[in-house]
């Protein structure tokens, strides 16, 4: 192998092409870890890029990056969204995990991927989903939501790429891509007192503390801190019992506390405000964590979307560098949303 040029001169993709005896097109897909050069000859290129001294030209890496982001790729891989619910057509009828597939299914186009659901179930189980991956060389996993933790068996993660959306999934422990549900409950109780409401209540189940529930909770104490002690209600974390119990919650709660808006994450909260006389909202105004995936129009825009888009953004960059397995430490991009006005919870400022 040809050591560093010593004039100073970088090294070029050609000068690794000829001393492998390939040409620098074949270098250029091998250095991405481009799924058409196989295994071996990606390793023998890269380590003979290490050894020769070679850096990437960031100038000319941005401007291939921007010329990819203006005109999508040909379709020439595939990279893999796992769908394990037990009702798989239950997981896009989500308004929020629907937009992460659209997100992302249209940034993979632009960098020359498709975006591919596999649905695992007791006859397509995870040993036969990495046959099929590993046969077609498919190298990158999407996460979605799941409300049940998958066994995933002895699934060899280390032979993939992997990013999940949101925290629901316990394992793999792998990088996340999520709504900043902290900021997005803070910026929500600021929006609903500068509209004139001071008495802000939270509803949740108490069920989801482990994921997003203890998040929004910690937002929403957080949020609570622009008003005086005498009118900060404490959160109803409504917990798994019989419907009447959880009717006689929200009657104590509401009777105790006196709430003159709620910010919750329950679908049907204005329904179960009906059923104590409460009108929606005149008695008292409602706004959710998602405008999506509830009954309310007032609240947040989490921008899946964008989540979707920038998950994918992120498995392409742990694709390229060759990033694989579970990592030693993970990361979380958070994506923050904006607030929506609606009739659920009118300006009375």
């Amino acid at each position: 192998m040809s050591p560093p040029d010593p004039s100073g001169n970088p090294v070029t993709l050609r000068d690794i092409g000829k001393a492998l005896g390939v040409s620098h097109s074949t270098v250029s897909l091998a250095l991405r870890n481009h799924p058409r050069i196989s295994e071996k000859m990606r390793n023998k290129v890269q380590k003979a890029a290490e050894e020769m001294g070679y850096r990437p030209n960031p100038m000319l890496a941005a401007l291939a990056s921007y010329r990819r982001g203006r005109v999508n790729q040909p379709i020439n891989a595939s990279l893999a969204w796992i769908n394990a619910w037990p009702d798989p057509e239950g997981l896009r009828k989500h308004g929020e995990f629907d937009h992460y597939w659209k997100g992302a299914s249209e940034a993979a186009a632009k960098f020359g991927y498709r975006l591919e659901e596999f649905r695992l179930d007791d006859e397509f189980t995870p040993a036969r989903l990495h046959q099929i991956l590993s046969t077609r060389g498919i190298r990158g996993i999407l996460l979605p939501p799941h409300h049940h933790q998958p066994d995933w068996g002895d699934f060899p993660w280390d032979n993939y790429s992997v990013v999940r959306f949101g925290r629901s999934l316990q394992s793999p422990v792998c990088h996340i891509v999520t709504a900043d549900q902290v900021a997005n409950t803070i910026r929500a109780y600021h929006e609903i007192h500068r509209r004139g409401y001071r008495r802000i209540g939270f509803v949740a189940p108490n069920f989801e503390l482990r994921d997003n529930g203890l998040i929004f909770e910690l937002g929403f104490l957080g949020g609570q801190r622009i008003v005086d002690d005498e009118v900060k209600i404490p959160p109803l974390l409504l917990r798994r019992r019989k419907p009447a119990e959880v009717r006689a919650s929200l009657q104590a709660w509401l009777k105790e506390h006196k709430p003159d808006a709620i910010f919750t994450t329950i679908s049907d909260l204005p329904a179960m405000l009906k059923k104590e006389k409460i009108k929606v909202p005149e008695d008292i105004a409602v706004a959710a964590t998602t405008t999506l995936d509830t009954n309310v129009n007032s609240g947040i825009n989490q921008n899946p979307e964008e989540i979707g888009r920038v998950g994918l953004l992120m498995l392409n960059s742990l694709i390229n560098e060759g990033s694989r397995g579970i990592p030693k430490v993970f990361r979380q991009i958070l994506v923050e949303g904006n607030w929506v006005d609606g009739s659920s919870l009118p300006d009375k400022s």
